[in-house]
Parts: structure tokens; sequence; C-alpha cells
């Protein structure tokens, strides 16, 4: 039985489980045409991916607060139409590894700052919600519009705990600095998941990186 330095592994999921961005990208552009605005061009994409939207549409798009929260609705009105698991693909070898920590005893949770019920639909339409004891992600609606990265985090090892996990040596993977940044609150380190869609310099202040889940692995599992 592998044997894992971590009490319990927690997963960001776009850019790190997921790739959503065929979905992600043509509702950023249905929303900027709404809006009488230039789409994001195709170089800058990959930028909205992994952040809080409501925070983007601010730094990247230029929008006053009142406009960010008038476009993140309609986004999520655009993906709730098209199907919140429509366009998403798992990273190779992921879901693999996922279910491998999970039958290893390891338990697992997400921290996302993507729509807690978007995380829920994408996991059970790919036969993943199983090997997770819990799952995390940003509330539905305006409430959720400043639920950051550490906040996600935390109410995951709060719900681990609840199910009567041990977090006393918790590990995240994620590919974006929000990742690091939140996960520094709760002094948890860190393995920079290199396939997904930060700059590498985001990572520099991870504590591992990993440039494909066979890497990953025995950084997870001994």
């Amino acid at each position: 039985m592998p044997v894992s330095p971590y009490s319990c592994i927690l997963w960001d999921v776009d850019g790190t489980i997921a790739d959503a961005t065929p979905g992600i990208f043509p509702r950023l552009i249905e929303v900027f045409a709404e809006f009488g605005m230039p789409a994001p061009d195709e170089q800058s994409l990959n930028r909205w991916v992994g952040p809080p939207l409501y925070e983007s549409f601010q730094v990247l798009g230029g929008m006053s607060p009142e406009q960010a929260q008038q476009a993140l609705d309609f986004y999520r009105s655009l993906a709730a139409r098209d199907g919140y698991a429509a366009s998403v693909h798992i990273y190779p070898g992921v879901p693999e590894l996922i279910r491998e920590v999970a039958a290893a005893g390891i338990p697992q949770a997400t921290a996302s700052t993507k729509p807690e019920n978007q995380v829920t639909a994408i996991l059970e339409h790919h036969g993943l919600i199983g090997s997770f004891t819990a799952i995390s992600g940003a509330r539905s609606g305006e409430i959720g519009r400043h639920d950051g990265k550490a906040d996600v985090i935390g109410w995951a090892l709060e719900r681990l705990a609840a199910a009567g996990v041990d977090v006393s040596a918790p590990v995240l993977i994620g590919d974006r600095h929000h990742d690091i940044d939140g996960a520094a609150i709760h002094g948890i380190p860190v393995i920079f998941s290199e396939w997904g869609f930060g700059d590498p310099r985001e990572g520099d202040a991870a504590h591992f990186r990993a440039a494909d889940a066979a890497a990953l692995r025995p950084l997870l599992l001994g």
C-alpha cells in the first residue's frame, strides 16, 4: 500500500483536474458581445481561467463592480444553458491518479473558486465524485462573488474534519498563484500543476512542481 506524506489532498479544478476552456472561451466572448465590448484576444484568454470571474471582469475586462456582477450573472446563465459539464475535458492521467489516491485510503477534497454546483456536475459527469470525501467550491449567486481561494480551502478543511479526516498534513494541487496565495493563509504546501493555465513563474513559491499526472503520482503516493 502506498504511503503518502499527506493526511489529505485538496484539488483545484480548472487547470488541474479539468480543462473547461472549450466552454469558457465561447461564453466569455458572448458576454463581451452582450456588453458591446471587444472580446479578450486569443493570447490573453488563458488568464481568465482559474481566478474568480467577478475579479477578472474588473481586473482583466476593465468593468466596474456593477458591470462585473451583471457579466458574471450572464456568464452563469450561459453555463446553465450549455450544461455545466459540457465541453469539459479531464487532463490525461488525472482520473486514474484520483482513483488510485482514493483506493490508497487518502481523503480528497476539491478547493475551487468555480461554483460548487458546477464542480459537482463535472465530477459526477466524469465518474469521479465517489473518490472525494468533500466538495468545496464557491457559493452560487451573488453571495459567492467574493469567495476566494482561501475561503474554499477553509471550507474544504472544515468539511474533511467534519467527516473525521485528519487534516494535520494537507497539500493543495493547483496551477495559479491564487492557489499558492490562498494556501499560504492556511499554512498549506502547494504542488504546482504545470499542465494548467498559470504562467510558470506563478509556481515559483510552490513547494513542488509536477509536469503531468505521472510526475505528480510519486509526490502524492510516495
